[in-house]
């Protein structure tokens, strides 16, 4: 068998494999059909005629035009139905890549902020039909980190945190923890808004048993990894990918096995790297940083967890232990419970060694 034919078996086992799901954002995964859909629905214009135009101008051009793009779509969710109706759709298109479990960050202050009239019990309400239709009827398991939009914590005139965000996005955290909450989030442009100013936020989710996992280190260096870690009390790091530039961070990083969600596609879109062999993937998992692989906007960069797994194969040069290896981090790096997690690695190892069989690789696992 040449070489053509084994990088073809490792793309189809990429795609057909079991995966978890750790970064990616609903309102971002909102896919132009779906965007359709609910403007017709509440006789909303969009720039673009059919599916195909709004694809094109889904595409990312600056951050301002990303930012004008995901407020455009969170404009469309204006009734608790439009939440069931995007968390249903999402977990279709995660049952369509094997995804299993997902934990998806919603930022639910945006949609009080907007002005469209909704009150928290709307937003819940919607995202725990959805969660329980797209357990029912796909099979997937969704479970929600609110995340902290950074920038609407902060007077743009002065330049100093207001805390506007932060307190009623750890309220409605903390009262819906009961309803697939699992993780206080920080989202939003890193640039001017660190994480120091938002450790009391996260020390009183901690404290009411709530996970810590901001985004840190995507526009801005090392030291807002390091923000994260030492005032957020991080657990996991959203992208996290710019501590390449802190040798001692990358270390730091591995000896802790604090993971890393890392988004390829999404970094070169954004202009962090300016392309694929220019990305530190290959180099964290070489140097044993924990590393997991995600879609971030899924349908914003034109990507799926499918295509960031097949990039695994022909960019970084992962083999079928390595594939596993990577699904399993997502697993292990999750919030599930740990006895959910044992029983769904058992079901995943069970899949690749069924796979592994069926695509000619040799069964045994190095797991």
């Amino acid at each position: 068998m040449n070489a053509t034919d084994d990088i073809s078996r490792l793309r189809l086992f990429a795609q057909r494999m079991p995966k978890v799901e750790l970064h990616i954002h609903l309102e971002g995964s909102i896919w132009p059909e779906t965007a359709m859909a609910l403007a017709q629905r509440h006789g909303v214009s969009l720039p673009a005629r059919d599916p195909a135009e709004l694809q094109a101008w889904f595409r990312f051009r600056d951050f301002n035009h990303f930012v004008e793009v995901y407020l455009t779509l969170s404009q469309l969710l204006q009734t608790p139905a439009d939440f069931e109706f995007i968390t249903v759709e999402l977990g279709r298109r995660l049952a369509q890549q094997n995804i299993r479990y997902a934990e998806v960050t919603f930022t639910a202050y945006t949609h009080l902020w907007q002005g469209k009239g909704l009150r928290p019990d709307d937003l819940i309400a919607g995202l725990d039909a959805g969660r329980q239709v797209v357990r029912e009827t796909f099979g997937v398991e969704l479970a929600w980190i609110l995340d902290i939009p950074r920038n609407l914590s902060f007077d743009k005139r002065t330049g100093r945190y207001t805390g506007a965000a932060s307190d009623p996005t750890v309220e409605m955290a903390l009262d819906w923890r009961d309803r697939g909450v699992v993780a206080l989030g920080l989202g939003g442009y890193e640039i001017g808004a660190p994480p120091e100013p938002f450790a009391e936020a996260f020390e009183r989710a901690r404290s009411g048993g709530l996970h810590s996992a901001p985004h840190a280190g995507e526009h801005m260096g090392p030291e807002s990894i390091w923000g994260a870690i030492r005032a957020l009390g991080a657990e996991r790091i959203g992208h996290g990918v710019r501590a390449i530039e802190d040798p001692s961070l990358v270390k730091f990083l591995a000896m802790r096995q604090i993971p890393l969600e890392l988004n390829p596609t999404s970094n070169i879109r954004l202009g962090v790297f300016p392309d694929f062999q220019a990305h530190p993937l290959r180099h964290y998992w070489d140097n044993g940083v924990f590393t997991t692989v995600n879609s971030d906007d899924p349908p914003l960069f034109n990507t799926t967890l499918n295509q960031e797994y097949q990039l695994l194969v022909d960019v970084f040069g992962f083999d079928v232990d390595a594939l596993e290896r990577i699904s399993l981090n997502a697993l292990h790096a999750s919030f599930l419970p740990t006895e959910r997690k044992a029983s769904m690695k058992k079901a995943f190892l069970a899949e690749f060694k069924q796979l592994r069989r069926e695509l000619g690789f040799d069964a045994t696992s190095s797991h």
